[in-house]
């Protein structure tokens, strides 16, 4: 009659007995009773169809089936434990590849004043940034959380805030571009301007929106320079500085240049605001 096979928590009480050399030692070390150790090895025996312990009122000694067995299943359990160690250690401490998914912006104006702390406080972790601006599935992209902003906020994604809880988006130009073709009094007037504007890759060129006061206007202006959000948001800014247009961007990004002199703020009454929020798995 065939054999069925053996259940694996058997097979280790009868690791446990061979190694403490009796149940009632092997019960104390593995808090079992040795009743339900001597269970176990008697179904092993009985599934295996062979004896594998001889035991008296004072020992248990392995048969030479017994000591067979043992000689294979020691180092294969050695190495099981070993490996449900190792996974045990990351409940008491922080460890192993976090890979983030974060738009150009996120690693350009969030992360510089958070991942250096991070790694400090958990210095076993390893920190892998994939910087992406395409609207990509977090997860089908092999990373393990990322960085949106509410807008391109998945609904069955967890989020909780990371970072500057909310960034204003500014607009700048320059004192000669403002000098030549004037300052814009209202988002309006932006129709009449040339205007540098971004895009994410195969998406249409989004509109400019702004609030004030409970009162919110988008508009379409017109545009001589077409970038490419994020990777491509340095370059719009040069041109700004320039003169050849007005920029709409994070207002972190716009700061050096506002701070320099190179470009002045254009209608900051009306600048939006945006949240930011991490996204875990």
């Amino acid at each position: 009659m065939k054999q069925g096979r053996p259940e694996i928590s058997d097979v280790r009480a009868f690791v446990a007995v061979t190694r403490a050399g009796g149940f009632r030692e092997a019960g104390r070390a593995g808090h079992m009773s040795s009743s339900a150790l001597s269970d176990a090895v008697r179904r092993l025996e009985a599934e295996l169809g062979v004896r594998l312990l001889n035991r008296t009122t004072r020992s248990v000694v392995p048969t030479e089936a017994g000591r067979g067995l043992m000689e294979r299943l020691g180092p294969a359990f050695s190495e099981i434990d070993a490996a449900l160690d190792f996974v045990k250690d990351f409940r008491n401490r922080p460890a192993g590849t976090l890979k983030l998914n974060v738009p150009v912006s996120a690693a350009r104006l969030v992360l510089p004043r958070i991942v250096p702390p991070f790694l400090k406080a958990y210095p076993d972790i390893r920190l892998e940034i994939v910087t992406e601006e395409n609207f990509v599935d977090i997860i089908a992209a092999g990373c393990d959380a990322g960085i949106r902003y509410d807008e391109r906020l998945e609904q069955d994604m967890i989020a909780v805030p990371i970072g500057p809880r909310i960034q204003r988006f500014a607009g700048g130009a320059s004192a000669a571009y403002l000098a030549e073709h004037g300052r814009p009094e209202h988002p309006r007037d932006l129709l009449h301007h040339a205007c540098i504007r971004g895009r994410f890759a195969g998406r249409a060129i989004p509109v400019w929106e702004f609030e004030r006061d409970g009162e919110f206007v988008k508009v379409d202006p017109p545009s001589p320079l077409i970038v490419q959000n994020g990777g491509g948001t340095d370059l719009a800014i040069d041109a700004a500085v320039a003169g050849t247009g007005v920029i709409f961007t994070f207002e972190d990004w716009l700061r050096p240049c506002f701070e320099s002199g190179a470009l002045e703020p254009v209608r900051e009454p009306w600048w939006e605001s945006r949240p930011g929020r991490l996204l875990p798995q």
